[in-house]
C-alpha cells in the first residue's frame, strides 16, 4: 500500500488506537538531518479549534534538539510487523548511529521539510503551536503512579503541541 493524503478527522479516532500498542515514531528534522525515535505517549484532537497532535520528548533525547530548531515534526505508526524498527528506535540513539538506515526506512517529507516514513500506516504532519515543560509540582493526583517515570530515567518532558497540517493513510 502506498501512503495518500487523507483528511486528518477520518485519521485521528483510529490513530490514537495505535498508542500503547503499535507506538509509533516522532521524528523531526530537514532535507539534510533528521532523527526519529520511539513514543508511546500521544493525543490527537481539537485544541483552539484546530486539529492537533501533542508529543513528549525529554530534554535528555537526541530528538529534542530537532524538535526545538525546526517548526514542524511527523508522527508515524508503524504496521505491526515492525517491531524491531521500534525496539531499535526506542533503545538506540540517533547520536550513536543512523537509525532510520540501519532500519531501512525510506524518508518522505511533507509541510515545512518534515520528514516522516513511507513504510508508516499511518502519518500526521504536525506545525509546532505550543510548548511547554512539564514539572512535578503540576501533579495534582496521583504521584505515587506517575512520580516513578521520572529521577534515574532523566529529566521532565517537554510538551510539543502541533497543528495537523497534513495526513497520510495507507488505507
Amino acid at each position: 500500500m502506498k501512503l495518500h493524503p487523507v483528511d486528518p478527522k477520518e485519521l485521528t479516532p483510529g490513530l490514537l488506537q495505535a498508542f500503547g500498542t503499535k507506538n509509533a515514531l516522532l521524528t523531526a528534522g530537514d532535507w539534510e538531518h533528521c532523527n526519529t525515535m520511539t513514543i508511546g505517549w500521544c493525543q490527537a484532537g481539537r485544541l483552539w479549534n484546530l486539529p492537533v497532535c501533542t508529543v513528549y520528548v525529554r530534554p535528555e533525547r537526541y530528538t529534542y534538539q530537532f524538535m526545538e530548531d525546526q517548526d514542524y515534526f511527523t508522527v508515524s505508526v508503524l504496521p505491526e510487523g515492525e517491531k524491531k524498527t521500534m525496539a531499535l528506535c526506542g533503545s538506540r540513539s540517533g547520536r550513536d548511529m543512523d537509525k532510520i538506515k540501519e532500519c531501512g526506512l525510506t524518508v518522505r517529507y511533507g509541510a515545512g521539510g518534515a520528514p516522516f516514513f513511507e513504510e508508516a500506516e499511518a502519518v500526521l504532519v504536525c506545525r509546532k503551536l505550543y510548548v511547554q515543560d512539564m514539572a512535578p509540582e503540576c501533579v495534582v493526583a496521583g504521584q505515587e503512579k506517575i512520580l516513578p517515570y521520572y529521577g534515574e530515567k532523566g529529566g521532565w518532558h517537554r510538551i510539543y503541541t502541533g497543528e495537523i497540517a497534513e495526513a497520510y493513510s495507507a488505507d
